[in-house]
């Protein structure tokens, strides 16, 4: 792409292989599990696409203002550059799992709030949505490392804020993963799998929350 990166992916979000081989294990090992093969997958801040690359599923539609999201994005991949507060392009009641991977934090509640209201009309009536993200109750002393955090949210909050704008919580794991792929530890597609499926996750700092729109 012609437009050149902001300076957040030039600095703080590089590209960085490892994340590859995290996020092929995990969709593999659980996300894939969640999603039919019929489904519409709509990833919001997808970034370099590591997650909706690997997802199995009938249609996948890509979410991010990044200028090189095309880039990254495999064939079949529908994308989209823009902001995530903006998904006219999408029909009412066509999508079926909608993903945001360390993104809310990026957004004023204002936004958000707007996010959640436009999701509640494109999502289908057993659509769920999934958020993974920084839990600020795990990770306080790291939380504002990355300077273009906006809101704090820590797995209470979020889920009361899903609630107050007319969300039902199906699941929420206040440590599901840790908060950075930088470790002395290998990536390794079985260390990770032997975490996602050990009771006992040292160093989980992201929470997941799955959540779908209440009924009316």
């Amino acid at each position: 792409m012609s437009e050149p990166d902001s300076p957040y992916h030039q600095t703080r979000f590089t590209y960085e292989p490892g994340r590859e081989v995290l996020w092929k294990t995990l969709c593999n090992a659980y996300f894939n599990k969640l999603i039919k093969p019929s489904d519409h997958v709509l990833e919001l801040g997808a970034g370099y696409c590591h997650f909706i690359n690997n997802v199995r599923c009938a249609q996948r539609t890509a979410v991010d203002q990044f200028p090189s999201l095309g880039k990254y994005a495999r064939p079949g991949v529908d994308v989209k550059v823009g902001s995530v507060a903006d998904l006219d392009f999408l029909a009412d009641q066509s999508v079926d799992f909608v993903f945001a991977s360390n993104l809310f934090e990026h957004l004023t509640q204002q936004d958000l709030a707007v996010v959640l209201a436009q999701l509640r009309q494109k999502l289908r009536s057993s659509g769920t949505l999934n958020i993974l993200q920084p839990n600020y109750r795990r990770c306080y002393r790291e939380y504002f490392d990355d300077y273009t955090h906006v809101s704090v949210y820590s797995d209470v909050s979020l889920c009361d804020f899903l609630e107050a704008n007319r969300y039902e919580v199906l699941e929420c794991r206040a440590g599901f993963l840790p908060l950075s792929i930088k470790s002395k530890l290998p990536i390794s597609p079985a260390l990770i799998r032997l975490y996602l499926l050990s009771p006992w996750k040292p160093l989980a700092k992201q929470m997941l929350i799955r959540a779908q729109p209440a009924p009316p």
